[in-house]
């Protein structure tokens, strides 16, 4: 062959090699946009499926436990006699005197139903700060991992916000005015000893973790149960 015709040739193969090199490489380039665009979306689906069970699960939750014996009437979460007092309840049933004991276990039930719809602002919030990361975490995580987090990271603040709350709902439904009732007739029996105790504080963090459990038990749900996924989001997101 003609040395020039070797030189074409050598250039031609040259060339081809070229051009599948350079289109391997355009073709991984492709990949990868396409790749980061799908993990783009899919993040985005996922943060969007863990803010929209979380909205579904803190409503649920609010709205059972505001109705009438929403907390009185379930066992699990039902605010009880303190234990620091208790010795005040056996006082007064002893005494004749426990209508008062359970009119007081009454009023503080229906003061955390009163003050339930007052925490949806606060997991509104909440929700709408979740990051990608944050979400990447939850949805790996256990059955209440979402609940977990959004306690972790909100409690305080809730707490805070909520006290108040939970002293005025007291209030209104008596229970401060039956406390004292109890309290005086307790301390009017002679020889016992006088007791002081922060009602308000005690009241407010049954509540929030009556309201926590809760949520945590309508985040199982999503996670767990097919049914309990009322929207196609929750189906793409939670479905193993």
């Amino acid at each position: 062959m003609h040395k020039r015709s070797y030189v074409l040739f050598f250039l031609s193969i040259l060339f081809s090699f070229s051009a599948i090199s350079h289109a391997g490489v355009f073709d991984n380039i492709i990949k990868g946009i396409s790749d980061s665009s799908k993990a783009e979306i899919d993040e985005g689906t996922i943060v969007s499926g863990l803010k929209e069970a979380l909205s579904i699960g803190t409503d649920n939750a609010i709205k059972n436990l505001s109705k009438l014996d929403g907390y009185f009437g379930n066992e699990i979460i039902k605010i009880l006699m303190p234990e620091r007092i208790q010795n005040v309840a056996n006082v007064l049933g002893k005494a004749g005197l426990k209508k008062e004991v359970d009119d007081f276990i009454l009023s503080m039930n229906r003061a955390a139903e009163r003050a339930a719809p007052k925490a949806a602002g606060f997991f509104v919030e909440a929700i709408k700060n979740m990051s990608i990361e944050d979400a990447r975490g939850i949805l790996a995580g256990g059955d209440t991992a979402a609940t977990d987090y959004f306690r972790e990271k909100t409690s305080n603040k809730i707490y805070d916000a909520f006290k108040p709350i939970i002293s005025s709902s007291m209030d209104e439904v008596g229970v401060t005015r039956i406390y004292k009732e109890m309290m005086d007739n307790y301390e009017a029996i002679p020889f016992v000893k006088k007791e002081s105790f922060d009602l308000d504080h005690y009241v407010t963090n049954k509540a929030l973790a009556g309201l926590f459990h809760m949520v945590g038990q309508e985040e199982k749900k999503i996670r767990t149960d097919p049914a309990a996924r009322v929207t196609d989001l929750l189906k793409t997101v939670f479905s193993k």
